[in-house]
């Protein structure tokens, strides 16, 4: 019996390393390997076997070669669902006696991705902003085709079954075709959820004492948990209030091109040569726009006039609220500038050959925007010019942000 338990570990072990192998020992695929192959010598050789235990070995193990991991997104939501797949999943089970064998095993399938998802549900909220509504249909679909991926997978490296090829081709393709399909459905994902570290710990011990209270039985720990879920409430709520009521301008750092979104409430006016289908756009402005849950957006060129709301930009000035700059860009090439009084900023775009000293003395203003669109070279004069002057230089290339708020 021993003996039959050796083979096993040893046959399965070099199963899910091979596996990995094949894979090309993608970190997530590494870490999952050594995650199972622990708590699999756990159970083979230990006498007292502690699920729990294992897990934090496991833990344990990975951390001491990289502590860094406890960082990691994936390290993360890995361990914490298979925690929820320990403490849940049994007593998720246990609601529902099914007497039929396969709807038992349907059942007990919907167990293990309720408890999955429960468990992740506020990490996920945190770092990917969303959640899926269909995942329960999306888990179930998906647990027949991947083991036929993964036992034709291995079938296809042997050299005399090509003839499986197509098969293993076709079955990749429908899955993906039906997980589309699932994905595109109406209302599939609830999308621009933002929520904060205070808010994620909230919520965190929110669901875990409801869960353990429900276990339980615990009047206490429930109380506790309806406490902290209006604690985080209050917090959504007051982030909600600040949105409404937010006014600020945000010079983005691109690469090559420039923008700047000038929000009030949950509308913004988009001033950029990005397009809505640019991944510039989609990388690095909507994420931001997102987070402050701006819901109407307006694109315009620097190069149009254009008078909305709070927003005036005519000629080479821009007006929004109390907040005034002077545009210097490719239309000032070569040009005397016959400008005087105070400005908020200048915004130095579009790789001017306007001599920046030349600027009227008269004029006066708090600090310098130079954006990614102007030359290194260029970038270096300016900020150059910027400090002689003492005037605050803010450089957008290989930079943070700027951003402006106002006063209401």
């Amino acid at each position: 019996m021993y003996q039959k338990r050796i083979g096993a570990f040893i046959l399965i072990c070099s199963l899910i390393w091979s596996y990995s192998l094949i894979t090309g020992l993608s970190p997530s695929v590494v870490r999952a390997a050594i995650m199972i192959s622990i708590f699999i010598t756990a159970k083979t050789f230990a006498r007292n076997k502690n699920s729990y235990n294992t897990l934090a070995f496991a833990a344990f193990c990975q951390l001491i070669y990289n502590p860094f991991l406890i960082w990691d997104v994936g390290f993360q939501l890995s361990y914490i669902s298979v925690f929820g797949l320990i403490y849940l999943q049994p007593k998720i089970y246990k609601w529902i006696y099914v007497k039929n064998k396969w709807l038992n095993k349907v059942w007990e399938l919907v167990a293990i991705s309720l408890s999955a998802q429960l468990v992740t549900f506020p990490l996920c909220i945190y770092y990917f902003h969303q959640f899926p509504v269909y995942f329960l249909l999306g888990n179930l679909f998906i647990s027949i085709p991947l083991l036929l991926i993964m036992i034709v997978g291995i079938a296809v490296l042997a050299p005399f079954l090509d003839i499986i090829f197509p098969i293993f081709e076709w079955i990749i393709v429908t899955t993906n075709s039906v997980l589309k399909w699932i994905a595109d459905l109406p209302y599939s994902t609830f999308s621009s959820v933002w929520i904060n570290l205070t808010e994620l710990i909230l919520l965190s011990l929110a669901l875990g004492f409801f869960v353990y209270a429900l276990a339980k039985l615990n009047k206490k720990f429930l109380f506790a948990s309806l406490l902290i879920y209006i604690g985080y409430i209050s917090m959504i709520t007051y982030d909600d209030w600040n949105a409404v009521h937010q006014k600020k301008i945000i010079f983005f750092t691109l690469r090559k091109n420039y923008a700047a979104a000038f929000i009030t409430g949950h509308e913004a006016i988009l001033l950029t040569d990005l397009s809505k289908d640019d991944r510039n756009y989609q990388f690095f402005i909507e994420p931001a726009l997102e987070q402050s849950q701006i819901n109407n957006i307006n694109f315009i060129s620097i190069k149009q006039d254009t008078i909305l709301h709070h927003f005036v930009k005519k000629d080479n000035q821009i007006a929004f609220n109390n907040y005034n700059i002077l545009l210097i860009d490719e239309n000032m090439n070569y040009k005397n500038l016959a400008v005087s009084g105070t400005f908020a900023s200048i915004w130095l775009t579009g790789n001017s050959k306007f001599k920046i000293e030349s600027l009227p003395k008269e004029l006066k203003c708090r600090n310098v925007i130079i954006d990614a669109t102007n030359k290194d070279y260029k970038i270096a004069a300016f900020k150059t010019f910027a400090e002689n002057n003492k005037i605050e230089p803010h450089v957008l290339k290989k930079n943070r942000a700027y951003l402006v708020y106002l006063t209401q």
